[in-house]
């Protein structure tokens, strides 16, 4: 995102947030209870998905941060 965010997109952006959070520690404890199966495939995915998440929440975390120019 470029420029500032406007308050309605501040308050999506924050719930969308919220909601990626939950997914990532939900995917926390979906891997843990993988850990000890066969199933490489899915655990694999999972990880991905996790990965993935957090390259999402870190962007949006960026956009929702004033930029700091000196």
């Amino acid at each position: 995102m470029t420029g500032e965010v406007t308050k309605p997109e501040e308050v999506a952006l924050r719930a969308k947030l919220a909601e990626l959070v939950q997914e990532h520690r939900d995917l926390d404890s979906a891997i843990a209870a993988l850990a000890g199966s066969h199933d490489q495939l899915q655990l694999t995915r999972l990880k991905k998905r996790k990965l993935q998440l957090k390259d999402e929440i870190s962007r949006i975390e960026d956009s929702l941060l004033p930029d700091i120019i000196a």
